[in-house]
Order: C-alpha cells, then structure tokens, then sequence
C-alpha cells in the first residue's frame, strides 16, 4: 500500500467509526446552540477541505516539499496514534461525549485517562493527526487547511471550557488549574 492511500484509509476509517459511535451517547440535557458553534464549525469544513484537497500533480509554489517513503510513513504512523489517542479519549469519556458543546444528564469532570495528561485529549490526537497529514502532504492548501482546522479546534476548546464552566462551576475550574488544554506536561 502506498502511504497516501494509506493516510485516506485511516481518515475515512476514523470518519466513519466516529459517526457511528454518535449513537452510543446520552442524549443532551442543555446545549450551547448553533450560534456559538457556527463559529468553529465553519473554520472546521474550510480546513478539512483545503487540507483533504488531493496533492497529485503539484509542483512549484503550490507543494512545499515533498516527503520521502520513510518520512510519509512516519507520517502515516503519527495519523494513526493520533487518531487512537482520540479514540482512547472518546472511549474513556463515554456516554459523556457529544459532537456538539451540551451538558448531560449528571455531567461531570472526568479527570482520569487521557483527561489526567489533557484537558481535550479528542482534539489533542486530532491534531496531531492533522499536523502529520499536512507533512506527509507539503502543500500550500495543506498548511492552510492546518492553520484554520487548529484556529477551529482552540475555538472550540474555549467555548467548551466556558460552557462547562457555566455548567459544572468551580470544580471545572479547580481541573482546569491542574491539567493542560491541549499539549500534555505543557503548563495549565
């Protein structure tokens, strides 16, 4: 298998689990509304769409650099710890788990598993596996597609953290003082 083809499986492997997995969560208790989640939702479909745009064919000043055998297989093992630390962090969370910013039936702080290293481990995997797609790919629309699906993701990190805040109060605050946001050992 070539390490593009690669790189898609895992992608389309990812999409399609995760979807699936959305029936096995509780149903939501309170949300956020679709005003405050347009404001990520809509950086995430740029990005996925200039980061997914297929790099075949570009020379010049549209691809950056292009990786060797070993480099792009390297990159396709980073998408997939990137991808499992995800899963890990979405298994962990349970029924908790919502695709959309909600509070749940007796939602509270999970702080245990990849929550202990992370405040977001979900999006930490992703963008770990968002980083290692955008090297494997070295173009100008993989780096843009990056910068707005990371803008995306803190976006949504913030407004999660303020709705759980508004939701769970100080004990949300007292996790948030012990662990990181996204990058593991980095300070909270």
């Amino acid at each position: 298998m070539h390490p593009g083809t690669a790189i898609v499986v895992l992608w389309l492997i990812w999409l399609v689990s995760w979807l699936a997995a959305a029936f096995w969560a509780d149903p939501a208790q309170k949300r956020a509304g679709f005003r405050v989640e347009a404001r990520y939702r809509v950086l995430w479909l740029a990005g996925a769409v200039l980061l997914f745009i297929p790099a075949h064919g570009y020379e010049g000043r549209l691809r950056l650099w292009m990786p060797n055998f070993a480099e792009a297989w390297i990159c396709v093992a980073l998408i997939a710890i990137g991808i499992a630390f995800a899963w890990w962090a979405r298994l962990h969370l349970g029924r908790l788990w919502s695709g959309t910013i909600t509070a749940k039936a007796g939602h509270h702080v999970v702080d245990t598993g990849p929550y202990e290293l992370v405040r977001h481990p979900i999006y930490t995997g992703l963008l770990l596996a968002i980083l290692a797609t955008m090297a494997a790919k070295g173009t100008v629309w993989g780096i843009a597609g990056t910068a707005l699906l990371i803008i995306g993701i803190v976006t949504k990190a913030r407004l999660e953290e303020s709705f759980l805040r508004g939701e769970l109060g100080s004990a949300y605050d007292d996790y948030a003082r012990r662990v990181p946001m996204l990058l593991p050992f980095a300070p909270a």
